[in-house]
């Protein structure tokens, strides 16, 4: 088993660093099952915000092309992969979260855990996007996409963006790795390839729109304004 712990400034944030090393670490891991943790007791509270309010154009199109890399390597990774929800888990966070075969949140009501981007105006890539929605039941995605909220764990529980809600997370999570574990890899791999490869296969034309239309809305004053106004609460 190997564990990966996120760890970055603001509540391990998703910067440019942080997404490097936790891309080329699942790229590294061969079929390893891997156990997804963020430090300090929070999962991930989201993209680094400053960082992002900072970028340009260029930048934009480099920052969201690398999450686009590292979310992509996680969940198409061929072992099993169990995300220890511990604490925040929002936005990007929650993507990282969805990314895993099964999650396993604590139980502190204070926690919280959603996608909030249709709050900030913004729109996902397309190969996240298409994660996304995989990922969360169709009954729920109008409240959790269009509501933009950000929920207790048990609340979350109930809209599918978690697996399970434990007293215990972390003994659960390596338990339920180890189950997953057990399947005999070239069929868990064959099975985990079968269901996703297609969700992640967005054409070369829809990517190029993305650059050109959608990449300029998230470098844009009034993002950049509800970006800024993130940071101060």
């Amino acid at each position: 088993m190997l564990e990966i712990t996120l760890e970055g400034p603001g509540r391990n944030a998703l910067g440019t660093p942080v997404l490097t090393a936790l891309r080329d670490r699942v790229r590294a891991a061969g079929d390893a099952p891997i156990l997804l943790r963020g430090a300090g007791g929070t999962f991930s509270a989201g993209l680094n915000l400053k960082e992002v309010a900072a970028l340009d154009v260029d930048g934009m199109t480099a920052f969201l092309g690398l999450l686009e890399e590292t979310l992509s390597a996680l969940y198409l990774h061929p072992g099993p992969v169990v995300g220890l929800v511990e604490g925040h888990a929002i936005a990007g966070g929650c993507v990282l979260a969805l990314c895993c075969d099964w999650r396993i949140a604590g139980d502190d009501a204070r926690a919280r855990i959603g996608l909030n981007e249709v709050a900030l105006g913004l729109r996902f890539p397309p190969q996240t996007w298409e994660i996304v929605r995989s990922r969360v039941p169709v009954f729920a995605r109008e409240r959790v996409f269009l509501g933009a909220g950000l929920h207790a764990p048990s609340e979350a529980l109930a809209l599918g963006l978690v697996d399970e809600v434990s007293a215990d997370p972390e003994a659960r999570a390596r338990a339920v790795l180890a189950q997953l574990a057990a399947h005999p890899r070239e069929g868990y791999t064959a099975a985990k390839r079968a269901l996703r490869e297609d969700v992640v296969n967005v054409s070369a034309e829809r990517r190029a729109a993305f650059v050109s239309e959608v990449v300029p809305v998230w470098v844009s004053e009034p993002v950049k304004e509800r970006l800024r106004a993130a940071l101060k609460r």
